[in-house]
């Protein structure tokens, strides 16, 4: 709340001044669309497929030994039943430990990844600030911005991705819905 009343204050000082040039960039968006992500997510398979390949394999193995279990349940013995049930608890116990760790290893890889993703947007923004001379970019705490001051696409098209025509459209629809609410407001 401090930094959103911060945020205005700061917003409605600046509109005193004559040629003030504001953005805003939807830093989520660009995480999802930009050619930078599509290409680490591609990356990631590539370094945990033969984890997961192998996980899988042995999570099969387990349901396959685990059916054969129950049927033959009713003539084993009771040594062989405690003996094959806490075989299959071990291996369950096993392929948990498995998951969790890959899981963890796959977000710390994901969480480097994107770091550096961070890093490019916040240089492309930077470069992109002081070529078109902007006086104030916001990427984090926006409740709204008018469609005429995000510049997300426009990172995105600089980091080397493109927007699609239905985004294009969803824009115009965006631009024109906010331009009808501003009419409704004001009736």
């Amino acid at each position: 709340m401090k930094h959103l009343l911060l945020g205005l204050l700061l917003i409605s000082s600046l509109s005193l001044y004559a040629d003030v040039k504001i953005g805003i960039v939807d830093v989520n968006k660009i995480l999802k669309e930009a050619p930078q992500t599509i290409s680490a997510n591609k990356k990631l398979e590539k370094e945990f497929g033969s984890r997961t390949e192998k996980l899988k394999a042995k999570i099969q193995s387990l349901q396959t030994d685990e059916k054969k279990y129950q049927k033959e349940a009713l003539t084993l013995s009771d040594d062989q039943k405690d003996k094959t049930e806490k075989s299959l608890q071990q291996r369950r116990i096993e392929i948990q430990r498995l998951e969790r760790e890959l899981r963890e290893d796959m977000d710390l890889r994901r969480r480097e990844e994107i770091g550096d993703l961070q890093e490019k947007i916040n240089l492309t923004i930077d470069k992109i600030a002081a070529d078109e001379k902007y006086d104030l970019i916001l990427y984090n705490g926006i409740a709204f911005a008018s469609a005429n001051i995000d510049m997300t696409n426009q990172i995105i098209k600089a980091l080397g991705g493109g927007t699609s025509s239905t985004e294009k459209n969803e824009d115009k629809k965006t631009s024109k819905e906010v331009s009808k609410t501003k009419k409704d407001v004001a009736e």
